[in-house]
């Protein structure tokens, strides 16, 4: 079953071995049609809607709030709320989020690259180096490391869950969760 969260942010347990924890607010969600267990579910984001939304929330009788749709595996055999009940069960979540991005970087950022000494006259502090052989092959090798677009991918991890709390629909699990606070994600319930 999955579902749409928010990462609130990040804290620690109260005890001997404290341990990391990742907050996430389950979104508030309907499922507008069910094929095969596969759904098409209606969320909020933000209030930016456009005319084919318009149009999806007149099909569907939704509220102007539910202005975001997504494909889900869900557990609803019929459209209507999104059922919460395998969070409440969970010991074992997939989320899968986007990291931060950090725009176009160097390869010292980017790669962990060492760089060159600092001393007066030298040119080579901060940059790559030399990239390609002389005759044979004459060309870049496919996989170079290079200074470019770092940041800003899909990551999923695996994550042991502490608890839930279905009134206010914040799951905490165990360990980090990449991505900024504040962004959208998927959680996939495994166990």
């Amino acid at each position: 079953m999955e579902y749409i969260v928010e990462k609130i942010g990040m804290s620690r347990t109260i005890g001997v071995p404290s341990k990391v924890v990742t907050l996430l607010k389950v979104k508030e969600a309907k499922v507008c049609e069910v094929n095969d267990g596969v759904a098409l579910v209606a969320y909020s984001e933000g209030k930016t809607i456009n005319k084919p939304i318009e149009g999806q929330q007149k099909k569907y009788n939704l509220s102007a709030e539910f202005n975001k749709f997504a494909t889900l595996e869900v557990a609803n055999t019929e459209a209507g709320d999104l059922d919460m009940a395998p969070l409440a069960n969970a010991t074992t979540v997939k989320s899968s989020f986007n990291t931060k991005g950090r725009g176009f970087s160097g390869v010292m950022k980017r790669w962990n690259f060492g760089g060159g000494p600092a001393a007066h006259g030298h040119r080579f502090h901060r940059t790559s180096g030399s990239i390609g052989n002389r005759e044979w092959p004459g060309k870049v090798q496919k996989g170079r490391k290079m200074s470019g677009q770092y940041g800003n991918e899909q990551v999923t991890v695996k994550n042991e869950v502490m608890s839930f709390d279905a009134e206010n629909g914040v799951l905490v699990v165990v360990g980090s969760i990449p991505g900024a606070n504040g962004a959208l994600g998927r959680v996939k319930v495994v166990k």
